[in-house]
């Protein structure tokens, strides 16, 4: 499964964010700058691995989207062994009929890929589902104000902070250069991403602390001793 989005768009202005200063003596960010331009990333992000790919551009219309998609998911598809037929026990998530309610009215090869995006209203364009189709991914949409559901915003976030925080970009150039250069940092290793995993739990910790006040707290953050 990949998750895909368009991050942005991001301007080159003074931004905030955390530093390491002497005591007494704060960051301070101009209060007069000029606007050098503006940036967004595209995203193809795999959860499981955590792997990145991305590029940074000024804008993202269908004409720059659905071209980067289809060579970045073509580079994905080659580096895949060919899928060998299914057998009828194999999981029903990997046969089209599962996701489609029925059996494919259309000759497409096995199912290779899931792809979860947004509904975006260039991602039903026709020529690129029939392009997905034919190359084996499926799109899966997330539902209306369910973008929450999307992994990749998720990476996106944690991406923009370490690029960004406490920088002041002067260009649009010069902001995808830092998005990239951060994406590059963060394939150096990646952290997957999985549902309740080690990050939730972490959450779950802290929020305990928070909420107990010590250790000696259950599960719905009731102190024992109240």
């Amino acid at each position: 499964m990949y998750c895909q989005d368009e991050a942005g768009p991001y301007q080159a202005i003074p931004q905030p964010g955390e530093s390491w200063q002497p005591l007494g003596r704060p960051a301070l960010l101009p209060h007069e700058y000029l606007r050098g331009g503006t940036a967004k990333l595209l995203t193809l992000f795999r959860p499981a691995s955590g792997e990145v790919r991305a590029q940074g551009v000024t804008s993202a219309p269908n004409a720059v989207l659905h071209p980067w998609l289809r060579t970045t998911l073509a580079q994905v598809l080659a580096a895949q062994p060919a899928p060998p037929p299914l057998p009828v026990d194999h999981p029903l998530w990997m046969h089209w009929a599962h996701w489609l309610g029925h059996a494919p009215t259309d000759d497409v090869p096995p199912l290779r890929l899931i792809l979860v995006w947004d509904n975006l209203a260039g991602h039903y364009t026709p020529e690129l589902i029939r392009w997905l189709c034919a190359h084996g991914v499926l799109p899966l949409y997330t539902p209306l104000s369910g973008s929450w559901l999307n992994m990749a915003e998720s990476v996106q976030r944690i991406i923009i902070r370490r690029a960004f925080a406490g920088q002041q970009p002067q260009t649009a150039a010069e902001l995808i250069a830092w998005l990239e250069e951060t994406v590059a940092g963060w394939n150096e290793q990646p952290t997957p991403f999985v549902w309740d995993g080690k990050r939730r739990r972490r959450r779950e910790r802290a929020r305990l602390r928070r909420l107990g006040g010590s250790a000696a707290a259950i599960d719905e953050c009731y102190p024992i001793a109240a």
